[in-house]
């Protein structure tokens, strides 16, 4: 994995926890060499983990669209930053310029580039492995539903592995070198479905 998309909130949250593990992810990413890619912010969550990668000397690449732009949120210190036009084109980006993605802490944008990730590996449209970074349990009812999904049977049984969740960045980094793509729909056949 040379670049990961860490997909995370814009917001800081009073609990320093969440400030805290964003930097420390963004600085173990560029520690092991690889590069970040997210949105480009440079507040919250977002700027933690480009700050933290900077520092180490890691390579951040930025995707914002230009309504973000203009509302003055751009970090302007990245190895680079793309500028898009809309919402799908920055997501588009993110699959096609990383190798993985990590969820950390967010909000309904977070989660927005979470279900596509997951729901573009689950089609076929990417084989990339999708990690959750559960950071202090701020996703135990999250990991909880997505179980769910898989008892009640809107997720096939295949699937239910798409999704690598973990409580530390270096456990979560070591399931996601090791992910085996799952059969995508798209070569499913019809009994299957």
């Amino acid at each position: 994995m040379n670049r990961l998309a860490v997909y995370c909130g814009s917001a800081t949250p009073a609990d320093p926890v969440y400030i805290d593990s964003a930097r420390a992810v963004g600085h173990a990413l560029a520690t092991r060499g690889i590069g970040v890619v997210y949105g480009g912010g440079r507040l919250g969550l977002m700027g933690a983990v480009a700050n933290g990668a900077l520092a180490a000397g890691g390579e951040v690449i930025g995707v914002i669209p230009t309504a973000l732009v203009g509302a003055e949120v751009a970090h302007k210190g990245l190895t680079e930053l793309h500028v898009v036009d809309t919402m799908h084109q920055r997501k588009q980006a993110f699959t096609d310029l990383s190798d993985g993605f990590v969820t950390i802490p967010g909000g309904t944008g977070t989660m927005d580039e979470l279900w596509e990730a997951m729901s573009w590996a689950q089609l076929g449209y990417h084989a990339k492995p999708v990690g959750l970074l559960n950071t202090a349990g701020y996703y135990d009812h999250l990991i909880a539903f997505v179980a769910k999904m898989g008892e009640v049977g809107f997720l096939r049984p295949v699937h239910r592995d798409i999704l690598i969740v973990a409580d530390t960045l270096d456990v979560l980094l070591d399931r996601m070198a090791a992910y085996q793509p799952t059969v995508p729909i798209i070569r499913m056949s019809s009994a299957d479905l």
